[in-house]
């Protein structure tokens, strides 16, 4: 016969607080209202496949998450780092160079009372493939390095 399977209480008031509000929001991230709100049928004494029901999962997925919220608490009904590269950039500097990319390049004429003039007439007056690059290191943004060759890997 399975073993019936519920969720801690909550380690403290705020906790069960955080969870409870989590549960019943409708802007916080989808998952994390879903994980929430299986916690809180757990709480309600619910079993696992009742509350697969009610939110339309499947009752293997309220167990993993219960287990899960077990063994970390609130931290648990997040989701774990993915597989694969890490990103190069920070989001600061991505959107950084997303700016720098929608910003009129140097060397373009810009009207100025009634006449046309280049804030830095030496520069490109349109954005080639290098331009950026050069734009973004002069704004103190770091090189990246290139990925290594695939007959590397």
């Amino acid at each position: 016969m399975p073993k019936l399977l519920f969720a801690h209480a909550a380690r403290d008031e705020k906790e069960e607080h955080q969870i409870r509000k989590l549960a019943g929001s409708r802007h916080a991230p989808a998952d994390w209202i879903l994980r929430a709100r299986m916690i809180v049928g757990s709480w309600e004494r619910k079993r696992t496949t009742a509350i697969a029901a009610e939110l339309g999962c499947h009752p293997q997925t309220v167990r993993e998450r219960i287990t899960r919220f077990n063994a970390e608490g609130i931290d648990g009904l997040g989701d774990r780092p993915g597989a694969g590269r890490k990103p190069r950039l920070t989001e600061q500097e991505r959107g950084r160079i997303i700016a720098l990319a929608r910003s009129a390049p140097p060397g373009k004429l810009v009207q100025t009372g009634e006449e046309l003039q280049a804030v830095e007439p030496e520069k490109e007056a349109q954005w080639s493939l290098a331009a950026p690059a050069h734009a973004a290191h002069d704004k103190g943004i770091p090189p990246q390095q290139p990925p290594p060759p695939f007959d590397e890997i």
